[in-house]
């Protein structure tokens, strides 16, 4: 069974955050260091460590992570000029919390994804 995560605290609303999105799915809370104006993680509520442990009883969380991505670029003003959605998977990329989440991440231009 994997560990509990400082997100689902901040799921089940026991510690502070910027919560702007929540339904029975997935939470949405602005990042504690924001890479860009608009910084934010989606999350979904069970927790899943990583990419490599999504099976097939969590798609419909997983696609409702995009959808949510969709309404809150176009609430947060950045759905026409573009923003990125990024979610790492394990520590080679970068996985900090082992609870899979997406960063939506925009409102400036973010340049090429990876450096050379």
């Amino acid at each position: 069974m994997a560990e509990e995560t400082i997100f689902s605290k901040i799921i089940r609303r026991e510690i502070p955050a910027d919560i702007i999105y929540q339904d029975d799915l997935v939470t949405a809370f602005r990042d504690i260091s924001p890479q860009a104006p608009s910084h934010i993680l989606i999350v979904p509520n069970v927790l899943i460590p990583t990419v490599n442990d999504v099976t097939a009883e969590n798609e419909l969380a997983l696609g409702r992570l995009f959808t949510v991505a969709a309404k809150i670029a176009k609430d947060e003003g950045i759905a026409e000029d573009g923003y990125r959605l990024i979610m790492n998977c394990n520590r080679h990329s970068g996985q900090e919390v082992f609870h899979i989440h997406m960063h939506l991440v925009g409102g400036r231009p973010l340049g090429p994804l990876l450096a050379k």
